[in-house]
């Protein structure tokens, strides 16, 4: 049974699913570790998680045992790596419930995966041939949001930039969530891609995003979801959310570095050019011009990331093997453990949502003048690993009026003794700074 103590007048529920969060904790080798004298405080998981020892070995016997490059061999060694890399593509579109394999594209992070989208735009847009929802310029719009992460917002200024098109976004409210009040002028005829973030990586919220894909439909719009907070910890299923398309990343969900996804609807791959060119991603080659492959091996040019895809699906065994609603729940306790401990903390401001309904275990704040990068130093010198700064989200802290935040986040491996430990360090940094 998990260890979390359930906050009063949340609500208790005995179908539940739950883990025993000490035995998940003795899979992951790096959490025995200390720091400056104390027992390591894991509380930056929204920047990149740990990894259990069944990802970690799974990496290094690929490497021992059946290290090769793919789809271009026909030896044994070759035969094992290529069939290893299609398995794990195949693993991750059954954990995203993807209608078809071949919708599931490598990529090197989510940053990578929704950059490809927005050069696919450009690239279109120079091609008369090219599919209508393609190609975009100067009239056309594209609409992001005030919450994105940098991933989110510069390969569309960029595309902007590059076309003519113009960018908009939907403006956040006091408690952090989407202002869609004006959404039916904001997104409109002229508007060719929304992309928005589902899960903030600073506010932690969780956008409830039908209303928006609604509209979308209505206007003839696509619409990408970055998923890089979501995918690693609540059920994810691509045709329920309805979205054309998800990026997410392996490093967040217990995979390794290096190694991302994005998911499209088959028939809109298949209408994208490709972005980059090179081998493996061919159909034919003469020194006139060449003609492309299918997806996804068109937007897989070159070596791709073998190891790290192999990983990536042992990271989403090993998930799947907890449980992803389990893990949902967990976080659901967690956080609301969390809001209503660091409520306690005197001069203690929360951005983003105060409940823990509509949020995901990522809770960022300021601690009266203390400066973001004190409260850092000080807690990591307590072991209390958190992150600090804009969170790449630097949008976000301008519109509440701060130069950054400190960040705690939560996974599948925290305790509520790690809470415990971080509202203990705060007060330790209150008497360091008066």
């Amino acid at each position: 049974m998990s260890s979390i103590a359930i906050p009063a007048g949340m609500p208790q529920y005995d179908d539940v699913p739950r883990y025993d969060v000490a035995r998940v904790r003795a899979d992951f080798p790096i959490l025995d570790r200390e720091i400056n004298g104390h027992p390591l405080v894991y509380l930056d998981s929204a920047n990149t998680s740990h990894k259990p020892r069944q990802v970690l070995d799974v990496l290094a016997e690929h490497y021992a045992r059946h290290n090769a490059n793919v789809s271009r061999s026909v030896h044994t060694l070759g035969t094992e790596a290529t069939e290893a890399y299609e398995g794990a593509r195949a693993k991750i579109a059954a954990f995203i419930n993807a209608p078809s394999v071949d919708e599931v594209v490598f990529t090197k992070n989510s940053t990578e995966a929704i950059n490809l989208v927005a050069y696919a735009f450009s690239n279109a847009s120079l091609r008369p041939d090219a599919d209508p929802r393609f190609r975009i310029g100067p009239g056309d719009e594209i609409v992001i949001s005030e919450m994105e992460h940098h991933s989110n917002i510069v390969p569309w200024q960029l595309l902007a930039e590059r076309t003519g098109a113009t960018l908009r976004w939907f403006p956040l409210t006091e408690q952090g969530r989407l202002d869609e009040s004006g959404l039916d002028d904001l997104v409109t005829e002229r508007t060719k891609i929304v992309s928005l973030v589902h899960t903030s990586n600073i506010l932690g919220t969780i956008n409830a995003t039908a209303r928006i894909t609604q509209r979308v439909r209505e206007v003839g719009a696509l619409l990408l979801l970055d998923c890089s907070q979501s995918v690693p910890h609540l059920p994810m299923d691509v045709v329920d959310y309805d979205a054309d398309f998800i990026a997410f990343t392996g490093h967040k969900m217990c995979g390794p570095t290096g190694i991302g996804v994005l998911w499209g609807r088959a028939e809109l791959l298949a209408a994208m050019p490709p972005v980059l060119g090179g081998g493996s991603m061919i159909e034919t080659v003469t020194m006139a011009r060449s003609t492309f492959a299918a997806p996804p091996a068109r937007f897989e040019a070159g070596t791709p990331p073998i190891a790290e895809a192999v990983a990536l699906g042992a990271a989403v065994d090993y998930l799947s093997g907890v449980g992803m609603r389990a893990i949902q729940w967990h976080e659901k306790e967690l956080t609301a453990y969390a809001l209503d401990a660091l409520a306690t903390v005197p001069g203690l401001r929360i951005f983003g949502p105060t409940v823990p309904v509509g949020r995901g275990g990522t809770i960022s704040f300021a601690l009266a003048d203390v400066h973001p990068h004190d409260v850092g130093q000080v807690l990591d010198s307590l072991g209390v690993q958190v992150r600090v700064g804009h969170h790449c989200a630097k949008p976000v802290c301008t519109r509440f009026g701060v130069p950054a935040t400190t960040r705690a986040s939560f996974y599948l491996y925290t305790t509520t003794a790690e809470i415990d430990a971080l509202v203990a360090g705060l007060e330790q940094v209150r008497k360091v700074f008066g």
